[in-house]
């Protein structure tokens, strides 16, 4: 088993799939924009939109455990105002992408390489995209283009990094009941009672967090870039 962190861990899908790869066997290290978290043993504070915070959170957990393992990209942010695209403000789409974009290229590029130093082989990365990567929402375009921006990393940085035995996967989420979702909880209800999922119930953390360690298991180490969609097959076509 090795060392994975985990960003955006102390609530929600990240607190999940770290407790899941702790579950497994692996040492885990939290990290999120607060300063601390109580009842963490392993907690380092990180912004993934500020190069130094990067920066800090790999130096720390070299100081800590001398290497990585695992790289969960989960960390990002939602619209703080839904807007129809034609209204959408730059302030908002520059806050999306710098976070969720720009923020995890340069997570994966940092923990590449530094996995690229250790010898590579066998070490993973998993992106938490979205079924917003591919699913047209005209209130929500930043957070769409975001995500989609996630997509191409995972096939960038897996082609990148295959050849050297580190595995890039990607994760889309789709319903998922986080404090993100709650706000909108009896508009999606409706939605998936009137079948926008096959699996006519709330996705939870706990179904992302197993296609995370499906991806950590090694068992997909010939699918480089594999997308898994933990979305209660909204991604299926059907008439």
């Amino acid at each position: 088993m090795g060392i994975a962190v985990v960003t955006g861990s102390a609530r929600g899908i990240g607190q999940a799939t770290a407790k899941a790869l702790e579950a497994a066997g692996h040492t885990v290290v939290y990290s999120d924009i607060h300063e601390s978290v109580e009842g963490l043993e392993h907690y380092i504070k990180c912004d993934i939109s500020l190069a130094q915070d990067r920066q800090s959170l790999l130096d720390g957990v070299l100081a800590k455990f001398g290497r990585v393992d695992i790289l969960v990209n989960n960390a990002g942010v939602a619209l703080r105002e839904r807007m129809d695209i034609l209204s959408t403000t730059e302030e908002s789409f520059d806050r999306l992408l710098r976070i969720n974009t720009k923020g995890t290229f340069f997570m994966c590029q940092l923990f590449a390489n530094q996995m690229l130093k250790q010898g590579g082989e066998g070490c993973k990365i998993v992106n938490i995209a979205s079924v917003s990567s591919y699913a047209s929402s005209i209130e929500r375009g930043e957070y769409c283009i975001s995500k989609a921006g996630i997509s191409m990393i995972t096939q960038l940085f897996a082609h990148r990094l295959s050849d050297d035995g580190i595995g890039v996967f990607e994760v889309r989420p789709g319903i998922i009941m986080t404090d993100m979702t709650r706000v909108v909880t009896e508009k999606y209800e409706k939605l998936i009672a009137e079948g926008i999922t096959p699996i006519k119930r709330f996705g939870q953390p706990e179904d992302v967090a197993n296609c995370v360690l499906a991806a950590c298991s090694g068992l997909l180490d010939f699918s480089p870039g594999q997308v898994l969609n933990a979305d209660g097959g909204y991604h299926l076509r059907r008439f």
